[in-house]
């Protein structure tokens, strides 16, 4: 299959981020776009404000007339979220029409360019937002699907400029380990920072990940870099040259750390020498490491260290990640994304860090059930490091309730200092009782939807 022989793409599950950054990079390039989604989002009523065509109900006579009437001509991208008995995906695949899943189609366009994929159970949408910022940002001809709206360029797509030869451009890919998505991709480079046990409701167990893992690496161009977290065993599953990276040791490594102002300020060690006084705008000790990993693969591609330098300075982030809501002298509220107990603890240790002196209120929102039931200890254990926690019910996403999985799982043994259960709707009330000083939410459902009111709460306060 080639994607020349399409003239219309559809989508089925548009509103996703990693499904509405191909749709921007199919209508850049001259396709029509329509597609059907679940709920109706700011990021969908961004697409529709961009031209694209977009219903949400499920219903086969609001997808429009060139695209039902030509299948030979129409390409239909889905997302695996979308269910099989979904009346559109029945449609479509009893009337002849083309299907591929969001990665078979990520894979089809990396493999025309360069590609460098950031794979790994954290820290991957930072990372690989980070690399794009720099070659964007370098002056190097490239392209990114990224897995979160960036602060710098407020999209989740970079647009490549047009090429004789495809391969001059690099493109950066978000590497999916859910549901196997980058095993589609066959990277020149590949950035692996973590293969910790998630997504087990697709793995079923931790060793499965890990082989994921491997046939990810293994699919590295032999010519090309693997930059690998240096506690990783990976080694030995690809043909490419490893390099190790961490905060604090390896091929690359950062040195001389310090919180300068609420900024973390660090030195890049490289094999080649040091790239000093990078001063990120976005705090964590987990976000330093990512920019070492990020400035790794930078100098492999042939950035400068200045250059690098420069554009790690002016970095300010993903949405969601790390995301300061609310920063004064007397409240300030982030936001995380954070959905695994190794990212909480590391979004969590930071925070500590930066304001040693104030008392941290987190707010969790649990996101799936299976996540909940399979690692509710090590949630209890990462969000015991706030000094009060506020849990909210369990965000269910695509799946079903589990009988016996709720947040109690997590919340009783939580060991922080005081500890609430409340729903989204008594939440504003919660917090404007407490009155914090420094308060954040964590979790990958939609959380995010309620930062407003609180901080309206906490600015009043």
């Amino acid at each position: 299959m080639t994607l020349d022989q399409f003239k219309y793409i559809y989508f089925l599950g548009i509103g996703g981020i990693g499904m509405s950054a191909l749709a921007r990079w199919f209508q850049v390039n001259g396709y029509p776009i329509a597609g059907y989604d679940k709920t109706s989002t700011a990021l969908t009523d961004a697409l529709e404000a961009e031209g694209m065509s977009i219903h949400f109900t499920e219903d086969v006579d609001q997808i429009p007339e060139p695209f039902r009437q030509n299948p030979a001509d129409t390409l239909v991208i889905y997302t695996p979220a979308v269910p099989k008995t979904h009346p559109e995906y029945i449609y479509f695949t009893e009337h002849g029409f083309t299907l591929q899943k969001r990665s078979q189609v990520l894979g089809l366009l990396a493999g025309q360019m360069t590609t460098i994929g950031v794979a790994g159970t954290h820290g991957k949408t930072t990372t690989s937002s980070m690399v794009a910022h720099i070659l964007r940002d370098a002056g190097v001809n490239c392209a990114a699907f990224l897995g979160g709206i960036t602060n710098n360029y407020g999209t989740n797509f970079l647009l490549n400029q047009p090429a004789d030869d495809l391969r001059s451009v690099v493109c950066v890919v978000e590497a999916d380990e859910f549901d196997r998505s980058f095993l589609t991709l066959f990277p020149k480079y590949a950035i692996v920072t973590s293969t910790d046990a998630d997504h087990l409701d697709i793995y079923g167990a931790h060793d499965a990940v890990l082989e994921s893992f491997g046939k990810f690496v293994s699919q590295i161009e032999s010519d090309g870099v693997l930059f690998m977290k240096k506690e990783l065993t990976l080694a030995d599953k690809t043909k490419a040259t490893v390099r190790q990276y961490s905060l604090q040791s390896g091929d690359y490594y950062s040195q001389n750390l310090r919180i300068q102002q609420a900024s973390f300020v660090f030195d890049l060690v490289h094999p080649q020498g040091v790239i000093s006084d990078i001063q990120l705008m976005i705090p964590g000790f987990h976000n330093v490491e990512n920019a070492v990993a990020a400035g790794a693969v930078a100098l492999e591609v042939g950035v400068s260290p200045e250059a690098i330098r420069t554009a790690l300075n002016s970095y300010r982030g993903v949405r969601r990640r790390f995301e300061y809501i609310l920063k004064s002298d007397e409240a300030v509220l982030i936001d995380d994304y954070a959905h695994h107990p190794a990212e909480v603890q590391a979004f969590l240790s930071s925070v500590k860090a930066l304001y040693p002196d104030r008392e941290l209120t987190a707010i969790f929102q649990p996101h799936l059930f299976s996540r909940t039931r399979d690692f509710a200890v090590g949630f209890a254990e990462s969000l015991s490091l706030a000094d009060n926690v506020i849990l909210l019910d369990i965000y269910p996403a695509r799946e079903l309730p589990i009988e016996g999985v709720t947040s109690d799982l997590i919340f009783r043994d939580v060991k922080s200092k005081t500890k609430k259960k409340c729903t989204k709707a008594e939440l504003p009330n919660v917090v404007q009782k407490m009155k914090p000083s420094l308060l954040v939410t964590i979790g990958a459902g939609d959380i995010d939807q309620l930062l407003p009111t609180l901080k309206n709460t906490m600015m009043y306060q």
